[in-house]
């Protein structure tokens, strides 16, 4: 049987703090698999099912949403597909179902490539890459976007990685959000407002349990090391990074989603996406973190996924 991602490419690297494996789908040049020491550090799921909430895939030529599919350049009206029926919205890019053709390959790294062609909402016509590419310290992710059209593309670029410490818990750990402003959002999560999150419940630059959050948020001012973290009570520590144009970030913790494929009905349980961004929702219409690309200009983005305190731990599988 063919998986509906497609071909599925394998990383592999040994670690001081053990095995590190990773699988990135043709689809969508997802990741859907990252482990060290046989520990789960995202949520994974079977190659014979498409990602469940998106989970792992690239956001390009934008992340999250476009309000009704519609942005307006030079005083013409733009429609985009509403990917998001049920909201009316634009969602995720276009090239959450586009296959990726294989550019670079090793044993611990692997360059995928797509095309964007010029299209309805979007005549612009750009070639992306992603690499991924494992290290002693963690997972390193670069994104490169070319304009090869003639016309100056605007571009936004983002992630979905749902993170995990796979024996434990995922309502134990805690996580912390280096942002400084909480993104107010309408009733089909597109933003209204933004405002600091000092005295809120979305000031996460402290530390919060996850078991105590219920969040689809967007967040802003992301303090200069672009790092994110989620810790476990016994010290082990996840840190999603991203380089200086990550200045954004959506947090989003779904209570239904699917745990295990294999049975019949699936184990349904809490998870956690930390979405790394270069612009918020709704951004070909604000402006805000837009860029850019000129004809024949290449621009780069980086981001990834660093562990700490794992050599403590030993392999116990989850699933």
């Amino acid at each position: 049987m063919h998986a509906p991602t497609g071909t599925q490419h394998e990383l592999t690297l040994q670690t001081p703090s053990g095995p590190a494996r990773v699988v990135v789908t043709e689809v969508a040049a997802g990741l859907r698999v990252y482990s060290l020491n046989g520990i789960d550090l995202v949520e994974t799921f079977d190659e014979l099912v498409q990602p469940p909430m998106a989970a792992g895939i690239v956001l390009v030529p934008w992340p999250n949403r476009i309000r009704d599919g519609q942005w307006t350049q030079n005083g013409v009206t733009r429609q985009l597909a509403l990917t998001e029926p049920g909201k009316h919205n634009a969602s995720h890019g276009l090239l959450r179902f586009a296959p990726y053709r294989v550019v670079f390959r090793t044993s611990d790294t692997v360059t995928l490539a797509a095309t964007i062609f010029p299209q309805s909402g979007y005549p612009f016509h750009l070639e992306t890459e992603v690499t991924y590419a494992l290290t002693a310290a963690g997972l390193d992710v670069t994104h490169r976007v070319r304009n090869v059209g003639a016309e100056p593309a605007p571009v936004a670029v983002g992630a979905h990685p749902f993170l995990k410490i796979g024996d434990v818990p995922t309502s134990d750990l805690v996580l912390r959000v280096d942002a400084a402003t909480h993104i107010d959002v309408d009733d089909r999560l597109n933003p209204i407002g933004e405002g600091p999150v000092d005295g809120t419940r979305f000031d996460l630059r402290a530390g919060v349990k996850v078991g105590d959050l219920d969040l689809d948020d967007g967040f802003g001012g992301v303090g200069p090391a672009g790092e994110h973290t989620l810790t476990a009570p016994d010290g082990r520590c996840l840190t999603l990074w991203g380089d200086e144009t990550m200045r954004y970030v959506q947090v989003f913790t779904p209570h239904i989603f699917p745990l295990t494929q294999s049975a019949a009905e699936p184990v349904k349980g809490l998870a956690i996406a930390i979405e790394p961004m270069t612009a918020p929702a709704n951004a070909f219409n604000s402006g805000a973190g837009l860029h850019w690309v000129q004809p024949g200009e290449q621009w780069a983005v980086r981001w990834g996924i660093r562990h700490a305190g794992f050599d403590r731990s030993v392999s116990s599988p989850t699933r």
